[in-house]
């Protein structure tokens, strides 16, 4: 696989402060990229040094290849657009796209052709002639895309940059965005902690923190096997148990809990009697039937709804269990025939789970 961005062992410091520390990442040519995170956990300060707006404090940065530390900003063929689009406002439409080709000296033909280009690319042809404070975010978010994109960068930096619009035009940017990298075929690298926009546009995500990476892969195996507590915690809902292995057999681990609950999961490799284990459960995972249901999944438990919160297509519980633990879960609004299928406060139900959506967690 050609990369376009290589971070090997890189650490940036600030005084006493370590807000990237030893990251190694290697982001493919032609990738949908997010590093992904809390405030403070170090995905902008990565995102600039990529940039070149911070030098590393040790570790080498390459950028298809070549070693970019001593490179300035306009040195390297990247561009930034920014959550605030840092767009000028006595410029039109189009002067603002054009403004990067005119430092650049492009000749006035070719600059015309290539920002009428840009403009059908973001899909703002008859806008040209507008101001920034005539147009609304989104179109305003596409001008600055069109302007950073018209220089035909290698790789395009993107720091949060849906971050100021409302959430259902920001839903909307993001199926935008990720048809417009797709069309363009370039490198995106893009920086958000915002989890549904990560998993929506990416190929890859690197969630991040305390400056380091938790974990690397594709939204699937981020979302569905979690590595830590904290990633699986970060990506969407979870619920953790942890208890003492009992026995171990080719096929199932069985786990007694503090409360008492003994559960089964799936048995993988190197696990032995009286360790220690933690592990998740998303709220999908579980089956909730009345207590006359007769599940076939193993791990299986009375429980009283405590909680219903509707929320839509998805209806939201939190079901205590036998032991007074609390679970959370979401089951599909749906119907059988005319009337809803919806648990009440205060119902005894019947709560079980399948062994395989058990996900073990590292200490």
């Amino acid at each position: 696989m050609e990369y376009s961005v290589e971070l090997k062992q890189v650490t940036k410091r600030f005084a006493e402060v370590t807000a990237v520390d030893n990251v190694s990442l290697q982001i493919g040519s032609g990738e949908f990229f997010s590093l992904l995170g809390p405030s403070g956990c170090g995905k902008t300060t990565t995102l600039r040094m990529i940039a070149g707006f911070e030098d590393p404090t040790s570790g080498s940065l390459l950028i298809n290849g070549v070693d970019v530390r001593k490179k300035r900003p306009y040195e390297r063929n990247v561009n930034t657009v920014f959550q605030n689009y840092a767009l000028f406002p006595h410029l039109s439409v189009a002067d603002n796209i054009a403004f990067g080709l005119e430092r650049q000296k492009t000749p006035k033909k070719d600059m015309a052709a290539r920002v009428e280009e840009a403009l059908d690319l973001v899909r703002l042809k008859g806008m040209e002639n507008r101001f920034p404070r005539q147009l609304s975010g989104g179109q305003q978010q596409r001008v600055a895309l069109a302007r950073a994109l018209i220089l035909h960068p290698e790789v395009l930096l993107l720091d949060e940059p849906l971050g100021a619009l409302d959430l259902k035009l920001r839903k909307e940017m993001q199926i935008e965005l990720k048809g417009l990298q797709e069309k363009v075929g370039i490198t995106f690298i893009y920086v958000t902690h915002d989890q549904e926009e990560a998993l929506t546009m990416s190929d890859r995500v690197a969630v991040m923190v305390d400056g380091r990476l938790a974990q690397v892969g594709t939204p699937e195996d981020i979302y569905e096997f979690p590595k830590t507590r904290f990633v699986a915690d970060f990506i969407g809902e979870s619920n953790f148990f942890s208890g003492t292995v009992t026995s171990v057999s080719t096929e199932e681990i069985e786990l007694q809990t503090g409360d008492g609950l003994r559960l089964l999961l799936n048995a993988g490799g190197g696990y032995r009697p009286d360790q220690r284990l933690r592990f998740s459960i998303r709220p999908e995972k579980f089956r909730v039937q009345p207590l006359d249901g007769a599940p076939d999944w193993k791990n299986r438990f009375v429980g009283e709804v405590k909680h219903k919160i509707f929320l839509g297509d998805v209806i939201h519980y939190v079901i205590a269990l036998s032991d007074g633990d609390r679970i959370k879960v979401n089951l599909k609004n749906k119907r059988t025939g005319d009337r809803p299928v919806v648990f009440q406060e205060g119902d005894k139900v019947l709560v079980s789970w399948h062994p395989d959506d058990c996900v073990i967690l590292e200490d």
